[in-house]
């Protein structure tokens, strides 16, 4: 298989996997008398030859408050100084990417925030990268445990290092001016290039485990009552979420400096915060 193929595959999964998280979490709502569906925009890079991609968002749900499900296709070339940030873009700046991103702010602040991306990157190299990640504003020790030993489990399946990809995950979802956590971890992973094949193999298993791990959570827990304390407590966590993706985050920067559409870029944000 050549690397054109690759690339084709690569994408074509990134378009299937959305549309399944986009149904599934219709199918959700439609579980609390919800006809809320996602709303999509389609754009284009300036040059068109360059790709684009589809950003869906379902907002004022009564299970989502704001989940975007973003996927893209994009080429073109970086900056000489953001290519320096790039594995294998040093020389030339050249690069082609095809990926999703999630993230889901739930109007029960008994449920977490779930964020999740895959992503397949070229430059003179080739690589995949992504992960999943539980942002609770009320802790839930069980809940922890289930989301843990499921990303174990997937890792393991398809002989990935868990502990090593766990670690890079708390190392990157942290808060360095405030000191704390994001939330409580999940996995993180990059520049995974052995095998092609098994990798891709790992990557959709991934996005099929998000899409488990998402549905039990959450429906679990959709007649769970409570308090505007509760809500208190969410709409400040919302804020630290927004501090880290505005200061922190790789996948904000990389969207914005490949000329990336700003309104799917910042899709992450929630619609209300506190601070």
């Amino acid at each position: 298989m050549d690397l054109e193929d690759k690339k084709t595959y690569a994408d074509k999964w990134f378009s299937y996997l959305q549309e399944q998280i986009c149904m599934s979490f219709e199918k959700i709502e439609k579980k609390s008398k919800s006809s809320k569906k996602f709303n999509g925009t389609t754009w284009s890079k300036s040059k068109k030859s360059e790709g684009g991609g589809t950003y869906k968002i379902l907002k004022n749900g009564k299970v989502f408050d704001k989940v975007g499900v973003n996927k893209s296709t994009v080429s073109g070339k970086f900056s000489k100084l953001f290519r320096k940030k790039i594995y294998g873009a040093e020389k030339n700046g050249r690069y082609w990417a095809s990926g999703i991103s999630v993230v889901a702010h739930m109007k029960n602040p008994k449920i977490p925030a779930i964020h999740f991306n895959t992503r397949f990157i070229v430059t003179s190299k080739f690589w995949f990268g992504g992960g999943i990640d539980l942002t609770p504003c009320i802790k839930d020790k069980k809940e922890e445990i289930y989301f843990h030993k499921k990303l174990k489990y997937v890792c393991k399946q398809n002989n990935k290092n868990y502990l090593k990809y766990k670690k890079w995950c708390d190392k990157y979802f942290f808060l360095s001016h405030r000191n704390e956590p994001r939330g409580v971890g999940g996995i993180f992973f990059d520049y995974i290039n052995q095998n092609w094949e098994k990798d891709f193999k790992f990557v959709r298993e991934v996005g099929m485990s998000f899409l488990e791990i998402t549905n039990k959570i959450i429906i679990q827990k959709l007649k769970t009552k409570y308090n505007i304390k509760d809500k208190d407590k969410q709409l400040i966590k919302r804020g630290r979420y927004i501090e880290f993706n505005l200061l922190y985050d790789r996948g904000t920067k990389f969207g914005l400096n490949s000329g990336g559409n700003t309104d799917a870029i910042l899709m992450s944000l929630p619609p209300t915060a506190k601070w």
